[in-house]
C-alpha cells in the first residue's frame, strides 16, 4: 500500500515566509538545509545562506527536469512599454532534488498553466520574431501581458516597437471577455 504514503511535510525551518493564502504543494530538499518548495502562488528557491526567493509562475520563461536536476530559467523585465513588458531569459538556476517526489509535476502543471495565451510571429523581411504571451498572476484579475524577441531581433527599431504594440493589441482583444 505505498500509494497511500505521503510525503513528510516540510520541516518548520525550511518553510518560507508563505503569503496569507499561499500553501505548500510539494517540496524538495537540495541540501540539507535547503529546499525548493512549490506552492500555489509560485516557486520558493533556496539562496546563499538561509535566504530563499518565491518567483510566481509568471515569472518563469523555462523549466526542464533531467530526472535528477530542475533547471529554472526566470523571465526579467528588459522594458515596460504601454500595456506590456519586454522579457529577457535571467540566469539559469539549477538545483540537483535529493528526493523529487511530486516537486517536477507542480513545476511543468503550474508553469503551464500560468499561460493563457501565447503565439510566436515572425517579423517582416527576416528581422527575427516576437512571441507574445499573456499569462495568469495568482490574486490578479485579467492578464499580464509580455513580448519575448528572439535572438537578433532590432528590438528598439521604431517599426518593431509598433508592430509589436499591434501585435499585443490584437492578442488582448482576442482574450478579452465578451461583453
Amino acid at each position: 500500500m505505498n500509494f497511500l504514503r505521503r510525503k513528510p511535510a516540510l520541516p518548520a525551518a525550511l518553510k518560507p515566509a508563505l503569503a496569507p493564502e499561499e500553501r505548500v504543494l510539494a517540496w524538495s530538499l537540495v541540501t540539507d538545509d535547503r529546499a525548493v518548495v512549490a506552492t500555489n502562488h509560485g516557486l520558493w528557491l533556496p539562496g546563499s545562506g538561509s535566504t530563499s526567493s518565491r518567483l510566481g509562475w509568471h515569472e518563469i520563461h523555462k523549466a526542464a527536469w533531467s530526472g535528477r536536476e530542475l533547471r529554472i530559467t526566470p523571465a526579467e523585465q528588459a522594458e515596460e512599454r504601454d500595456g506590456y513588458t519586454v522579457l529577457v531569459d535571467g540566469p539559469i538556476q539549477t538545483f540537483l532534488l535529493l528526493e523529487p517526489g511530486q516537486l517536477p509535476d507542480q513545476v511543468r502543471t503550474r508553469v503551464t498553466k500560468s499561460v493563457a495565451y501565447t503565439t510566436h510571429h515572425p517579423l517582416p523581411s527576416g528581422s527575427g520574431g516576437v512571441r507574445v504571451v499573456g499569462r495568469r498572476v495568482p490574486g490578479q484579475n485579467g492578464l499580464s501581458w509580455a513580448v519575448r524577441y528572439d535572438s537578433g531581433t532590432p528590438v528598439t527599431l521604431p517599426a518593431v516597437i509598433e508592430l509589436t504594440d499591434e501585435l499585443v493589441a490584437t492578442a488582448r482583444s482576442t482574450m478579452a471577455a465578451p461583453d
